[in-house]
């Protein structure tokens, strides 16, 4: 293993990375983001799908795209071209019964093997950017559209779900349009994944009134026909992340996961001290995310992307890329809850394109991809395998205890109030491998909380049993009004059979 990481990218930035003391390539991320803020603006404003056409637009984004790709990680930038590549010529040149699988292992195996190169090459445990942060990106553009396009050529309609009709692609993009969404310059860097059609609706500027004839026909019309503009959210979300990279600079130094497994502090702390040192490390880690995907949904909106209709006060949703609900994630009060609002688009991913498809155990099927795509650390295999056991467990505890809660206002509030606290402590205590990363010091950490959430897991999902679904009050109708059916057709059966015995017996007499 290497013990120092040699930069991959451009040090022109290399005096500010020196007066910050943050590493070249962090800086350099940081500089292309703001560059492609303000390039989103002027693509937005300059090449709008009103005054060029969709070709100009498309050549543009991607070509920006390289270049902020090169600058931030030199020539390991031509990963994301090969890998592009050779997937586009199997999109091709194989069967559309089969494309999409052979994609989907083709583009998570070669993530892999970068994956494994730069860990257990290059710079393992550095938190750095990296060239396989981007390929992770693309990985997921790459599977997803293989599988729209499997759905919309060789499936029927009735064949698909709602959500799978939506997405369905019915050609095969051309060169331009498949490189423009996998290395577009709004998204190369830090995404998010969007699908293929809201992105080529965007490109040839269709988006607008697509969604704005969606809202309209839900509302009836009451909105007026006028491209909203983006610059309230954007002016929003730059705040938020002025505000999440100021509390993740001061707070994350005096926080660290890493105190957790201190011999002096797991011997001397009381364990209450340490469940808030823990919530609390955890909580000053996460603004780095929020920082990092909300810098990326601002870039697309700034360039006109991500307009989701309508609130119910008439005002634009510019969510239709976000990654994440800041104040959903801190205030969840279910596991499922939790993860449905981190990574928001990484989730829609995973469901798309393994929960939805997979006909044996899609949860921990799930999981398992989930922890294969962020990479080859063994602490990712540790959070995952638990985090599939946090979600059979409070699936289970949920189904069986929740109704006995919603009696009364008071009564919901305290299950709110402990549900809450049980899923802040069950997330710091699943995702401490994410960010020890390696197997022996996330063993000491468990080690240290005697495994006990593990082993209530285990007994949960073992002691109660799985609540069979409640029957609605219309299906117990439909159910009653058919066996009242089937007795009146029995009625009129035994009817009809008495007839026919006593019209036998006149005959014969």
């Amino acid at each position: 293993m290497a013990s120092a990481k040699t930069s991959t990218g451009s040090t022109l930035l290399q005096p500010l990375s020196d007066i910050t003391n943050i590493p070249i390539d962090q800086v350099n991320f940081v500089v292309c983001q703001l560059f492609a803020l303000f390039t989103a603006i002027w693509f937005r404003l300059y090449l709008h799908p009103s005054k060029t056409s969709t070709f100009v637009r498309h050549v543009v984004a991607t070509l920006l795209g390289f270049y902020l790709a090169l600058f931030c990680f030199g020539w390991y930038a031509l990963h994301f071209v090969i890998q592009s590549g050779i997937t586009y010529s199997i999109i091709l040149l194989a069967g559309e019964e089969n494309m999409h699988k052979y994609c989907f292992i083709v583009a998570l195996g070669y993530l892999s093997l970068c994956q494994i190169s730069r860990v257990y090459i290059f710079d393992y445990g550095l938190y750095s950017a990296d060239f396989s942060g981007p390929m992770m990106i693309i990985t997921q553009k790459i599977t997803s559209l293989a599988f729209e396009i499997h759905d919309g050529i060789s499936k029927k309609e009735e064949q698909l779900t709602p959500s799978q009709r939506s997405l369905a692609v019915r050609r095969v993009p051309s060169l331009l349009e498949y490189f423009s969404y996998n290395c577009n310059f709004m998204g190369i860097l830090a995404g998010p994944t969007c699908s293929y059609k809201d992105y080529i609706a965007f490109i040839e500027g269709s988006s607008f009134h697509l969604k704005h004839a969606e809202t309209n026909g839900n509302e009836n019309g009451k909105y007026k026909q006028a491209e909203p503009s983006p610059k309230a959210d954007v002016i929003h979300k730059l705040s938020v992340c002025a505000v999440s990279l100021l509390v993740y600079l001061t707070v994350s130094k005096y926080f660290s996961v890493e105190h957790t497994i201190d011999d002096h502090f797991i011997s001397s702390t009381p364990c209450y001290i340490q469940v808030i040192y823990l919530y609390i490390a955890m909580l000053a880690t996460r603004p780095k995310y929020y920082f990092a995907w909300t810098l990326a949904d601002a870039i697309n909106n700034a360039a006109g992307f991500g307009f989701n209709g309508y609130k119910k006060d008439g005002t634009p949703r510019w969510d239709l890329v976000s990654n994440l609900r800041i104040a959903d994630i801190e205030l969840s009060t279910s596991f499922k809850l939790f993860l449905d609002n981190w990574n928001i688009q990484t989730s829609l991913w995973l469901k798309r394109v393994c929960y939805e498809r997979c006909s044996y155990n899609p949860t921990a099927a799930t999981f398992l991809l989930s922890a294969i795509w962020h990479g080859v650390y063994p602490g990712y295999y540790l959070t995952f395998l638990t985090g599939i056991f946090m979600t059979m467990a409070a699936r289970t505890i949920r189904n069986n205890v929740r109704h006995y809660f919603l009696g009364s206002t008071t009564h919901k509030l305290i299950y709110d109030i402990l549900t809450w606290a049980a899923t802040q402590i069950a997330i710091c205590y699943t995702v401490v491998p994410f960010v020890l990363l390696s197997v022996a010091p996330s063993l000491k950490f468990y080690r240290s909380w005697y495994f006990c959430l593990h082993i209530a897991c285990l007994l949960v999902i073992v002691v109660l049993p799985v609540k069979p679904k409640q029957v609605s009050r219309k299906d117990l109708g439909n159910s009653r009004q058919a066996v009242h059916l089937q007795k009146q057709q029995a009625v009129s059966n035994s009817h009809a059979s008495t007839n026919n015995n006593c019209n036998q017996k006149r005959k014969e007499t």
